[in-house]
C-alpha cells in the first residue's frame, strides 16, 4: 500500500507555487538577457521568437520546496547532510550544469564546448560517491535479493558506468525538447514514478527529492503547455535530465533490488530509446552523432498527420506506460511486470498503426487570445530581439482585422 506523507504533499504545493509565479519574472529576465529562440531551421515547430530559461523557475521551485521539507523535518539533520561530501559533489555538479545552460540559453554553444562541461559536473558528482557500484543479476524470482545475487563493479567500471549514465540522461532529456511541454511532461512523469518507487520503498529522502520535482515541473507546465509563452531551455533541460540521473542512482541503482537497474531505464525509457535511435540515424546517414536533424519521434508523429497537442499526449502516455511497468516491477515482481507489458504492446502496435487514420491537422481552438498590455510588451521585445518586423498584407487585414508577423 502507498502511504503519501503530509510533508510531501506540503512540498509538492510549495515547489508548484514557486514555479507557477517565478515563470513570468523569468520570461522577463529571459527578454531582457537575450535569452530567446528564433525558428530560423525547418527542425523548429514553433513559428515565432520564443523566450528561453524557464528552467530556472523549475529549479527555483524545486531547490526552495526541498530546502524547506528537508529544514522543518529535521534541521540539524539537514545542515550535517548539506556538509557530506557527497551532497556537495552533487550542488557543485548541478551548479555547473545550470551555468552551462544560462549561457547555452543566451549565446548558443556548441556541442564540443557543453559537452566536456557536462563530464566534468557528472565527474565530481561521480568521485564525491555518488554512482552505481553493482547491477542486479536478471531474472531474480523475488524482490530482494542477497549481495552474492549481483554484480559487484570494480571502482574504474562503476566510475565510467555512472559517469555515462549521468551524462547520457543530461543529453537525453535535451533532445526530446522539441514540442511544447514533451520534455517537461515527460520529466515530470519520470519523477512521479521515482517518487513512487521511493515511497514503496520508503525512502522518505529521495521521495521529498522527487515530489519537489514534480511540483516544480507542475508549476512550469502552464506556460510550456502548447501554444507555449516560454521554452525551459537548455538551463531546463540538461537540469532535469542531470537531476533524474541523480535521484534514480540514489534511489534505485544503489538499492540491492532484483532487477533494479531496469527500473530507472524504464523510467527514463523514452528519451534513452529516442537518443539511441537518434545516434544509431546519424551513423547510419554518415552524419555526426551531434549534429541536429529532424528525425525524432516527435517530429515523426507530426509528420504522420498529428496536432502538436496530440503528439505531446501520445508521448506522455507512451512515458506513462513504461513508468507504469517499472511501478509493477517494484511493487509486484516480474512476471506481473510482463503480463502488463505485453498488454501495453498489443494494444499500443494495435493502435500506432491505426493513429494515422485519426490524425488531426494542427489548429488552435480558433478562439484569439486576449493580451494584457505586458504581454504585448514583451511580444514587442521578442520581436525587436529576433529582427522580426511586422507585415501584413491587405488581403490578411480584411480577413482578421490584426497584423500578422512574419519573419524576412
Amino acid at each position: 500500500m502507498i502511504t503519501i506523507e503530509f510533508h510531501h504533499l506540503v512540498a509538492f504545493a510549495v515547489a508548484l507555487i514557486v514555479a507557477f509565479f517565478a515563470t513570468p519574472i523569468v520570461r522577463k529576465i529571459a527578454v531582457n538577457s537575450g535569452a530567446v529562440n528564433i525558428p530560423n531551421d525547418s527542425r523548429r515547430v514553433h513559428k515565432k521568437p520564443m523566450a528561453l530559461m524557464g528552467g530556472l523557475a523549475i529549479i527555483a521551485g524545486f531547490v526552495l520546496a526541498a530546502a524547506y521539507s528537508f529544514a522543518t523535518k529535521d534541521i540539524k539533520s539537514f545542515t550535517e547532510y548539506l556538509t557530506k561530501p557527497e551532497t556537495l559533489g552533487i550542488i557543485a555538479g548541478v551548479l555547473i550544469i545550470i551555468i552551462l545552460g544560462i549561457i547555452d540559453d543566451i549565446k548558443v554553444l556548441r556541442a564540443r564546448v557543453k559537452l566536456p562541461v557536462q563530464l566534468i559536473a557528472a565527474i565530481i558528482v561521480v568521485s564525491t560517491g555518488t554512482r552505481i557500484t553493482a547491477i542486479s543479476k536478471p531474472f531474480q524470482s523475488t524482490v530482494a535479493v542477497h549481495p552474492s545475487m549481483m554484480y559487484m563493479l570494480g571502482d574504474i567500471l562503476a566510475y565510467i558506468i555512472s559517469i555515462l549514465w549521468i551524462v547520457g540522461m543530461t543529453n537525453a532529456i535535451n533532445l526530446i525538447d522539441g514540442l511544447d511541454g514533451l520534455a517537461a511532461g515527460v520529466s515530470g512523469i519520470a519523477a512521479m514514478t521515482l517518487y513512487i518507487v521511493s515511497v514503496i520503498r520508503r525512502q522518505d529522502d529521495i521521495a521529498i527529492i522527487a515530489v519537489s520535482l514534480v511540483g516544480a515541473i507542475a508549476g512550469f507546465l502552464p506556460y510550456n503547455f502548447n501554444p507555449a509563452k516560454i521554452f525551459m531551455g537548455d538551463t531546463g533541460a540538461t537540469f532535469l535530465g542531470f537531476i533524474l540521473a541523480i535521484i534514480s542512482i540514489e534511489g534505485t541503482m544503489k538499492s540491492v533490488t532484483a532487477l533494479a537497474v531496469a527500473i530507472p531505464i524504464l523510467v527514463l525509457g523514452l528519451p534513452i530509446f529516442d537518443t539511441m535511435f537518434a545516434i544509431f540515424r546519424r551513423l547510419l546517414h554518415g552524419k555526426s552523432i551531434v549534429e541536429a536533424d529532424r528525425g525524432h519521434l516527435h517530429h515523426r508523429l507530426l509528420d504522420m498527420g498529428l496536432s502538436h497537442r496530440m503528439a505531446v499526449i501520445c508521448l506522455y502516455i507512451v512515458s506513462g506506460a513504461l513508468s507504469l511497468i517499472s511501478i509493477a516491477l517494484v511493487d509486484k515482481g516480474l512476471l506481473p511486470s510482463i503480463i502488463l507489458l505485453i498488454m501495453i504492446v498489443v494494444f499500443g502496435i494495435g493502435g500506432a498503426r491505426n493513429l494515422k487514420d485519426i490524425a488531426v491537422t494542427p489548429q488552435d481552438n480558433g478562439m484569439e487570445q486576449k493580451k494584457t498590455a505586458n504581454t504585448e510588451h514583451i511580444d514587442a521585445q521578442l520581436e525587436a530581439a529576433s529582427g522580426i518586423k511586422q507585415e501584413a498584407s491587405s488581403e490578411e487585414k480584411k480577413i482578421s482585422g490584426t497584423e500578422v508577423n512574419k519573419g524576412e
